[in-house]
C-alpha cells in the first residue's frame, strides 16, 4: 500500500489504532482521527516511533461542518485520501424498555451519522479520482442481537446496509465500499465484559474458536479490503468473529 494515504476515524485506541497500525505496516501513510488532540498525539507519536508515516487530524465526526473542514484540510495539507476507515463508535448498555433517549441519540450519531458524514465528505474527493477504498466497521451485531444493546444493534445493522448503499452508488466511480464485522475483541469498549468471568465463559462456549479475539487479528481483513487484492469486492461485510455468526 505504499504511496496511499489512509484516514482512520476513532483511531487513538482499540480497533481503530490496530487497523491504522496494520495499514501502516503494509506501507500506507496514515491520518489518525479522534476528538481529543492530546490523546491523538500520543497515538500518533507511538506509531511514528515504530517507523510509520503518520499524521493526526482532530475533529468531531458527528459535526457536519467539522467533518467537511477536516477532510478538506487533510486533502489540502497532507494529500489525497485513498483509503477511509469509518471506525468511530460507542456502546451503551441498558434494557430496551428503559433505554435513555439521549443515549439513543448519541449512539445513532456516533455509530451511524458519522459513517454517512465522513463517507460523503471523503467520497466527494475520491469520486473524481476514480479509485478509492472505503471500509466501514460494523459488528457481529450487524447480524445478531443480544440483550441490553438493541439500539447498538440497530446502528450496526444500519452500517451494514449503508455500506451496501455506498457500493451501489459509488461503485461505478471506482470506489470499493466494504465493511468489517468484528466479533468480540479485547478492547476498552468491551473491558467490562472481558472482566466478567461469567460472560467470558459464555463467550468461549458460544464462539467456535473458544476465546476472545485480539485486535491484531483484524489486520489481515483490513489490509485485504484496503488493497488491490479486493479490487472486485464491493458491498461486502467481512466478519472476523471466530465463527460466532456461523453457529447456534
Amino acid at each position: 500500500m505504499s504511496g496511499r494515504l489512509a484516514l482512520v476515524t476513532g483511531s487513538c485506541k482499540g480497533i481503530g489504532l490496530a487497523v491504522a497500525r496494520a495499514l501502516a505496516s503494509a506501507g500506507a501513510e496514515i491520518v489518525l482521527n479522534a476528538r481529543d488532540p492530546a490523546r491523538l498525539e500520543e497515538s500518533r507519536a507511538a506509531l511514528a516511533a515504530e517507523g510509520h508515516r503518520v499524521h493526526a487530524a482532530a475533529f468531531d465526526v458527528v459535526d457536519a461542518g467539522a467533518v467537511v473542514e477536516g477532510v478538506a484540510r487533510i486533502e489540502r495539507e497532507i494529500g489525497p485520501i485513498a483509503v477511509l476507515v469509518n471506525n468511530a463508535g460507542m456502546q451503551h448498555r441498558a434494557p430496551l424498555e428503559d433505554f435513555p433517549l439521549d443515549a439513543w441519540d448519541r449512539l445513532v450519531a456516533t455509530n451511524l451519522r458519522s459513517v454517512f458524514l465522513v463517507g460523503q465528505a471523503v467520497a466527494k474527493h475520491m469520486i473524481p479520482r476514480g479509485r478509492a477504498k472505503i471500509i466501514n466497521i460494523g459488528s457481529v451485531q450487524s447480524e445478531l442481537a443480544r440483550t441490553n444493546i438493541a439500539p447498538y444493534t440497530a446502528t450496526k445493522g444500519a452500517v451494514k446496509m449503508l455500506t451496501k448503499g455506498m457500493a451501489t452508488d459509488w461503485g461505478r466511480h471506482g470506489l470499493n465500499c466494504n465493511g468489517i464485522g468484528p466479533g468480540y475483541f479485547k478492547t476498552e469498549l468491551n473491558q467490562a465484559l472481558v472482566d466478567d468471568a461469567a460472560f467470558s465463559a459464555w463467550l468461549a462456549s458460544r464462539t467456535p474458536m473458544g476465546r476472545w479475539g485480539d485486535v491484531e487479528e483484524l489486520a489481515g481483513a483490513a489490509v485485504f479490503l484496503a488493497s488491490d487484492a479486493s479490487s472486485f469486492v464491493n458491498g461486502h461485510m467481512l466478519y472476523v468473529d471466530g465463527g460466532i455468526t456461523s453457529s447456534l
